[in-house]
């Protein structure tokens, strides 16, 4: 299917090619292409020949250039194709428990292996034919980054609700032979696919390394929408400090045998074992801390860098209150008291999620009606917010209320803090 094309970029080859917006790209060396990934995998040659439509015409140009100058088209989406939705029913799924006034957005379930090239985003490839794997492999997709939940075949289609699920391990294993590599994660599940379970799975993902680079175990996220769903809970703090302490030995085996920790637990699992966050060299080069992995211990590290260099000799006494969910709010604390700034009082408000339930206690999922709620008529010059409760490159919650709507209605100027801790230092010293 021809693509359509929205825009040629100044001084590029297309423009020199005079090739015009509202043409038609065809093919790229004789070849039909299906997406972005084809796209760009077509262009990185020397020679080449494409196809033009431009009206009931086809024109064809043969050009040269090196080997990964782009031609300069756009086209009319970025994937150049829908996005691929989701084939399962996954027993865990977050999108099932969200309330029923959520934004529309919120409800879509992608499951996209070229958004995991691409974002980083989690795929489980059951909706990837073997046919598609092969193009996986042919493109040199790697890293992806894949949702293992379990090896074993059955209980692996059991969590994800398709027989589909099944063919994990042949599929992880084609991608091995075939040079490529992947991140792993594992959504665990109180006596679903722990225990020995979890220790299959962590043995046949580590026998994939150097293929498998790494692997995060992330407890399920429950919310208060769960009517007609099937019966989960959370971990217990017994259950989540028996995870950080066979993560601990796994990773000292891994560390010798491989050279790298491999195996590692999100944030979430020492906050609710009430255990101490490892050191930074456990997380070497923090390859899952969007998966919330390590970002605890990623902050205090900057935190600590951004204070030895900060200048506390001039800073505006001021009043901050720290609005956080309630699950890091201890950490927080923590680390206002660890790094003080003389003039600066900053106190940590852990705010209830009224939205999503009580049960959902991290920071990103908070919303404006949760802070109106919790901050209404308290005393401070400003509020701080992490910028993961707002849609990304815009001021808007998951409940859809703009950050200026919650300022105006709280009655606080409201600063977001980036992620790093020197955006959180440069807060306090500057906003």
């Amino acid at each position: 299917m021809p693509h359509k094309i929205t825009a040629v970029l100044p001084e590029s080859i297309a423009e020199q090619l005079e090739i015009l917006p509202g043409d038609a790209l065809v093919s790229i060396n004789g070849q039909t292409v299906v997406d972005w990934i084809d796209y760009e995998a077509f262009c990185c040659t020397e020679q080449m020949s494409i196809v033009i439509r431009r009206g009931d015409e086809e024109i064809e140009y043969e050009l040269e250039k090196d080997e990964y100058e782009p031609l300069g088209l756009q086209f009319e989406t970025q994937l150049m194709s829908p996005v691929r939705n989701c084939a399962n029913k996954c027993m865990f799924c977050f999108v099932d428990q969200l309330p029923k006034d959520v934004r529309p957005s919120l409800l879509v379930k992608d499951d996209d292996w070229r958004m995991s090239l691409m974002m980083g985003s989690f795929v489980t490839l059951t909706n990837v034919s073997d046919k598609e794997l092969d193009r996986i492999i042919a493109r040199n997709a790697s890293p992806l980054y894949i949702s293992v939940h379990a090896t074993d075949g059955a209980l692996r289609a059991k969590l994800l609700g398709t027989p589909l699920g099944s063919k994990i391990m042949s599929q992880l294993n084609k991608l091995k032979n075939a040079g490529l590599s992947f991140h792993a994660q594992a959504v665990l599940c109180p006596g679903v696919n722990d225990g020995e379970y979890l220790k299959k799975t962590v043995e046949q993902l580590a026998a994939l390394h150097p293929a498998c680079l790494s692997l995060a175990l992330v407890p399920v996220g429950l919310t208060g929408h769960r009517d007609g769903l099937c019966e989960l809970r959370k971990y217990t703090k017994a259950e989540a400090r028996t995870i950080v302490e066979e993560v601990a030995k796994w990773q000292d085996k891994y560390l010798k045998k491989f050279g790298t920790t491999f195996v590692s637990a999100s944030d979430e699992f020492y906050v609710t074992a009430g255990v101490r966050i490892p050191s930074d060299e456990r997380y070497e080069d923090y390859p899952q801390i969007e998966n919330g992995v390590g970002l605890m211990r990623l902050l205090e590290t900057e935190m600590e860098y951004a204070y030895e260099e900060a200048d506390l000799t001039s800073v505006r006494p001021a009043r901050f209150v720290d609005a956080c969910g309630v699950s890091v709010a201890p950490f927080m604390k923590s680390l206002f008291r660890r790094f003080e700034i003389p003039g600066v009082e900053v106190e940590v408000v852990p705010i209830e999620n009224h939205f999503f339930g009580p049960s959902v206690t991290v920071s990103g999922l908070l919303t404006g009606s949760d802070l109106i709620r919790e901050l209404k008529g308290i005393d401070a010059d400003k509020i701080l917010i992490t910028e993961c409760m707002l849609r990304e490159f815009e001021d808007v919650f998951l409940d859809n209320l703009t950050l200026e709507e919650v300022e105006k209605e709280i009655g606080i100027p409201i600063v977001k803090v980036g992620r790093t801790g020197d955006d959180l230092m440069n807060a306090l010293l500057y906003a």
